[in-house]
């Protein structure tokens, strides 16, 4: 077996059911409703009756619904394309298969190479077809490449992303992680890999922000971030 065939094998973890929808929606500070939309699909009315969006990212498991952490990465990327129209699903399903067409990719949403050719060949397709002007082409790349460079890949597979946390600007620092290999996947301080849930738990039980600081060997402002991530709304 080659090195990058042992290495997909080793972390076949990032595939595995893992998150509900609710939790993986909070991680991603994304409505649950869209975020099942994108996994499960949507109805919508036709003069017949009713008609089905198929999902743009096939979940790890259907019944129950759960994510994995690739299924995370997707609805991440995909998240960068909401605009105040929202997403188009047939616009984004139609523009990613035609680029993993044009450049035979598979799983263009998983893919490194969208921070350069293919993200800019789906991005100039999906414009097209939601005929979005050429500002908002700009405008929708630049938001594209901030959410990628939260995603450490290895090997060309994505092994840890790092959330937003509401209220920082898209080039800050980034404190939080999602590590399918660290926590059972749940967010972390990224510089200790503290569970951000465990820590809001003993600022809700009434200990001191520095104590809790000082117990993780964290700076007051990780455990602040961690408190923003996990109460955000």
């Amino acid at each position: 077996m080659s090195t990058e065939g042992r290495f997909a094998a080793k972390n076949s973890h990032r595939d595995q059911p893992a998150y509900g929808l609710a939790e993986a929606a909070r991680y991603l500070k994304l409505p649950p409703a869209t975020l099942r939309a994108w996994t499960f699909g949507r109805p919508y009315p036709t003069a017949s009756g009713e008609g089905h969006f198929p999902p743009l990212i096939r979940p790890a498991s259907s019944r129950p619904p759960l994510l994995s952490f690739s299924n995370l990465i997707e609805a991440h990327v995909l998240r960068a394309l909401r605009t105040e129209h929202g997403v188009s699903v047939k616009a984004v399903r139609d523009a990613a298969r035609f680029a993993e067409r044009k450049l035979q990719i598979n799983r263009l949403l998983l893919s490194q190479e969208l921070r350069t050719k293919a993200g800019d060949i789906f991005l100039d397709r999906y414009g097209e077809l939601i005929n979005l002007s050429a500002s908002g082409q700009l405008a929708m790349r630049h938001v594209l490449d901030a959410h990628l460079r939260r995603v450490v890949w290895e090997h060309k597979l994505p092994i840890r992303l790092y959330p937003f946390v509401s209220g920082q600007p898209a080039d800050a620092t980034m404190p939080i992680a999602i590590d399918p290999r660290i926590a059972f996947g749940r967010p972390v301080v990224a510089s200790r890999g503290v569970s951000t849930a465990a820590i809001v738990a003993r600022i809700d039980a009434g200990e001191p922000l520095p104590e809790v600081a000082a117990d993780y060997e964290l700076s007051q402002e990780e455990v602040e971030h961690a408190v923003l991530y996990e109460r955000a709304a």
